[in-house]
């Protein structure tokens, strides 16, 4: 069975002051029945990371390069993550992939990185507005879930988030059914591709999760948490999410 993730992408946000929020959020859940994590900037990572040192709270980055060192400047490698306290990286974010050209190819280069590293991988997928409206949510997930895993993954690490593009930050969600589809397909691909051990890779939904609608999205087939974007910035928000998910 799937372990059950409630994931926060804090994006461009947050300063050494917001974390008092992430503070807040591991008084809160001094021993969650769900594992937790935080992926502030960059510039956060070491300082949650050890704001949050002997708590139930995981700390994790948004990116990292594929290469393990060298002339990549502004670039941060997984091994860099984990030395600043991190467990886990965000691969293939939609806003990545639209803002930095990030292709298939390189998010799977960049998973075998972090899990070399030793973090675990939350590899997001995702269809735009037009892919839907013309019916191919599926292959498009398909495709990406092919090019973006490696052949050989540590199957205990991958995380999968599916991410709707035209559902991240606008309000919008898909409908109930239209979730349960995509994970159940997505299940079934990882499963046909990688043997019964992608039974137990979390599938992670996120788009416009809040408190008032994780309960009903945590009910549905497949889905073991949710990768949530602005409503993890406040501890009085993501705890909401959190209680949720342990209650699913």
């Amino acid at each position: 069975m799937a372990r059950k993730l409630a994931a926060g992408n804090w994006k461009m946000n947050g300063v050494k002051a917001s974390l008092g929020e992430a503070t807040a959020l591991a008084e809160m859940f001094p021993a969650p029945k769900v594992d937790i994590l935080l992926c502030p900037p960059a510039t956060l990572v070491a300082p949650m990371a050890q704001a949050l040192f002997g708590t139930q709270v995981h700390v994790g980055g948004q990116d990292c390069h594929m290469k393990t060192s060298g002339a990549h400047t502004g670039d941060i490698s997984a091994e860099m993550l984990l030395d600043a306290g991190a467990d886990h990286v965000i691969l293939g974010h939609s806003e990545r992939r639209a803002d930095h050209g990030e292709t298939d190819q390189m998010v799977a280069e960049k998973t075998v990185a972090a899990t070399q590293a030793g973090l675990s991988p939350v590899v997001c997928v995702g269809e735009t507005l037009a892919q839907r409206e013309a019916g191919e949510t599926l292959a498009v997930i398909r495709q990406q879930l092919s090019g973006s895993l490696p052949d050989v993954v540590d199957l205990k690490k991958l995380v999968i988030a599916y991410e709707p593009v035209w559902a991240i930050g606008t309000g919008k969600i898909p409908t109930l059914e239209q979730i349960a589809e995509v994970h159940d397909d997505m299940r079934a691909t990882l499963v046909a591709r990688y043997g019964d051990g992608a039974k137990d890779i979390p599938l992670l939904y996120g788009g416009s999760v809040k408190p008032s609608n994780a309960a009903e999205i945590f009910a549905t087939s497949n889905v073991d948490g949710a990768l949530v974007g602005g409503a993890s910035l406040k501890a009085a928000d993501f705890s909401g999410i959190v209680k949720a998910l342990e209650a699913a």
